[in-house]
């Protein structure tokens, strides 16, 4: 049984890209086989080589679709929001909350924090990132690369990658594009991104011109490394490139044209939401989505508000994530289906009534926003929990909401009400 394992998994990781189409029936054909010689549930797992994007539907206004997106450790359907669970959590929110509440399908994790702390070792030796958090859903890993970016002055960024320092114990640490794959591959989540530079704004464009041309360089390290490596835990992993060039939409073409060639299972939107103009926003991540593969998963990294999320769903993007929601419930912000909440103002100290009756909720019907108020204002740690766990409710029920009316055939119009609802500041 082990040879059959070994020769199977060595003649196809590494290569799924080139045959994903063909798969379905093989697939379909070893799980037969697996049921009848006792394969365990994670060699099992090593068969579902394949990560699958099937298109349900599309919007007839715009270029919103809704599709179904298959690993090893589950589907997900899109569009969807990703939780940001940066170093193996999503602050103030417990697994059952992501679950059974929230009702999150994939979570982020990222490169750079997991490496600094717990490290690898210690990942490594509980079986992975999904064992060591003791969650059994989809996982995505950002590469890091914009935590580098975000660090300022402490790191030097050279061709043959990054040197930076620690911002826990100012010690010094290397990434290379391979190195961050093999971190990456220690960590083990479902899907992997590639090391980039994310361009500061605003830029010059001689610099987003070099910055993404070393980007590309540092793609094609990132996929050599990927596809001589194995994943270590008995599942497939599946590796995202990402589309650079900042605002200059000759670059961002250029961009997309090459990650594009570079057929891979799904692609990335990198460098947006760092400070332009929404509209400027709007404006890249349109041109990119008009050249992505239409058959292939798009995410946009890093986005964004509830009304960002509706517009680019609209422009074609599948995957989200962004820490605002749990960031901003911290501070007492909350995004509710009627639109922007500051709990903290005086006018809710006498609202009795639910936190979002619509959400339907357990927290959103239980308490109230006097309540959610008090919490907020005495810096009860219970009150960041509750604000965390109703923003990131909502944002799941709103792709979900998105999500069905692409399927119903009515999103524009339902998108083009919501926009105008989520912006109110009440």
């Amino acid at each position: 049984m082990q040879i059959f394992l070994n020769l199977i998994t060595k003649s196809t990781i590494g290569s799924n890209r080139h045959i994903q189409g063909s798969f379905i029936n093989r697939n379909i054909f070893i799980d037969g086989i697996t049921n009848f010689i006792g394969f365990s549930l994670d060699q099992k797992r090593i068969f579902a080589f394949f990560m699958k994007f099937n298109l349900l539907n599309s919007d007839t206004k715009s270029d919103a679709r809704a599709a179904v997106l298959t690993t090893a450790h589950g589907t997900i359907e899109t569009p969807i929001f990703m939780p940001v669970g940066t170093s193996g959590t999503v602050k103030a929110v417990h697994h059952r909350e992501l679950e059974t509440d929230i009702e999150a399908q994939i979570i982020l994790g990222n490169t750079y924090h997991l490496y600094l702390r717990p490290g690898m070792d210690i990942i490594q030796g509980a079986g992975g990132l999904h064992k060591f958090m003791s969650w059994e859903h989809p996982v995505l890993t950002d590469s890091g690369g914009y935590q580098v970016y975000s660090l300022g002055a402490n790191r030097k960024i050279e061709e043959k990658g990054v040197r930076f320092q620690s911002h826990i114990d100012g010690s010094y640490h290397d990434f290379s594009p391979e190195y961050v794959i093999d971190i990456q591959r220690k960590i083990g989540a479902d899907i992997v991104m590639a090391f980039d530079e994310c361009t500061p704004y605003p830029c010059s464009k001689e610099y987003a011109k070099n910055s993404m041309h070393m980007t590309h360089r540092w793609l094609k390290r990132c996929v050599h490394r990927f596809d001589q490596t194995e994943p270590l835990y008995g599942f497939d992993q599946t590796f995202f490139p990402i589309v650079q060039g900042s605002t200059y939409h000759d670059l961002r073409e250029q961009s997309a044209v090459f990650i594009a060639e570079q057929n891979q299972d799904g692609n990335a939107i990198g460098g947006l939401s760092v400070g332009e103009s929404h509209e400027m926003m709007y404006e890249s991540t349109a041109l990119v989505c008009s050249i992505l593969p239409k058959d292939k998963p798009r995410y946009l990294m890093g986005v964004g508000t509830p009304v960002n999320i509706l517009e680019c769903i609209a422009l074609g993007v599948d995957m989200f994530d962004c820490v605002m929601p749990t960031r901003n419930a911290r501070n007492g912000m909350l995004f509710t289906s009627e639109g922007i909440i500051n709990i903290r103002n005086e006018k809710w100290k006498n609202d009795f009534s639910p936190i979002d009756i619509n959400l339907g909720g357990y927290l959103d019907t239980l308490h109230s926003k006097a309540y959610l108020r008090h919490l907020i204002i005495s810096n009860e740690i219970l009150g960041a929990q509750i604000s965390s766990i109703h923003n990131l409710s909502f944002y799941l029920w709103l792709v979900k909401l998105a999500r069905n009316h692409i399927i119903q055939g009515d999103f524009s119009t339902w998108k083009n009400r919501m926009v105008r609802k989520l912006a109110n500041r009440l």
